[in-house]
């Protein structure tokens, strides 16, 4: 049996119990041309979250029986071929929720209390200059914002519960409704959670009904100076009309971990279209929100027994596709 590992770092490290059970492991990258080398014996290919995975791949790929992102995501991968060839898709759903949750919560703080700018003051010895301003002004606290959730899974709700610890107000928006009596937080339709939020954290998956929900339009629903957090995927977001509502101050910040596409071209507008004034309330990263160690040890577990799985002939768990 033969593992195609397609991601940017070999893993076969993480997959000795699979080596010592007698599976062949190939690392290819995580480049668009794998396409052409991959082996048609491979039963198991394990993808970078953001490579896309094709019919191109699949229908040459006979003995093929599991995709398996590494990650959350799978938007990148053609699922409904995936179904078509009988080939299960599976992700590492729930693996990276902490982290994420973590790195949503450092972004609403990084902006509210000014921190880029305010460590720009410093490093220019300009420290009591920032320090007369905040006391002009008085520092925004996380403390009684209210926080809508959109997408309230594993990531969404850990977020809900490091929240409340600092006593956020909060609401969430998914199509599945969760049992207020289990989860202790207010459903509001989307339109009405973006109407009344302080903050927008947005945690959907990418589909044709999620992509670009943040728009011209629903943007002019925002509360004037709400700050929006993009830890999910940057398709979620149209960027002109994300950086056109931060210049015109109806979005008072954006933290997002992720652009698009990746990687991110230098004419972003939200890299190379802001105002330095502006850029100040912006706090973007690289999309290393969940990739952490305790992350790839979750993830692989997952890999691993789903893989096992499948060569027992067994059905894997967290499949996408329908199968």
């Amino acid at each position: 049996m033969k593992i195609a590992l397609l991601t940017k770092t070999d893993a076969s490290d993480k997959l000795v119990r699979l080596t010592d059970a007698g599976w062949t492991i190939v690392h290819l990258g995580n480049e668009p041309l794998v396409a052409t080398v991959i082996s048609s014996e491979a039963n198991v290919i394990v993808a970078d979250a953001i490579l896309k995975i094709g019919p191109d791949i699949i229908d040459n790929m006979p003995e093929l029986k599991l995709i398996h992102s590494q990650g959350v995501a799978f938007n990148a991968i053609d699922i409904e071929a995936a179904r078509n060839a009988g080939v299960f898709v599976c992700n590492c759903a729930g693996a990276n929720a902490k982290p994420v949750a973590e790195h949503a919560v450092m972004m609403m703080l990084a902006i509210l209390k000014s921190m880029r700018y305010n460590e720009d003051m410093v490093y220019s010895n300009r420290q009591m200059e920032a320090k007369s301003a905040c006391f002009n002004v008085g520092l925004p606290e996380l403390y009684g914002r209210k926080v809508g959730i959109v997408g309230y899974g594993a990531i969404g709700k850990a977020l809900g519960a490091v929240l409340k610890a600092f006593g956020c107000q909060l609401c969430y928006y998914d199509k599945i409704k969760v049992d207020p009596t289990v989860d202790d937080i207010e459903y509001m339709p989307l339109n009405e959670l973006y109407a009344s939020c302080d903050i927008v954290s947005l945690h959907a998956p990418v589909t044709p009904e999620t992509e670009h929900m943040v728009n011209s339009d629903t943007l002019k629903l925002f509360k004037r100076g709400a700050i929006l957090i993009n830890t999910a995927r940057g398709e979620l977001m149209d960027q002109d009309a994300v950086a056109a509502a931060l210049i015109s101050g109806q979005l008072g910040g954006l933290g997002a971990d992720t652009l698009s596409p990746e990687p991110y071209p230098p004419d972003n507008p939200l890299i190379s279209g802001l105002p330095e004034e502006v850029r100040r309330y912006v706090v973007l990263s690289p999309h290393i929100a969940g990739i952490t160690a305790g992350f790839f040890v979750r993830a692989y577990e997952r890999i691993i027994s789903n893989i096992e799985a499948v060569g027992r002939g067994d059905r894997p768990e967290c499949i996408v596709n329908g199968l």
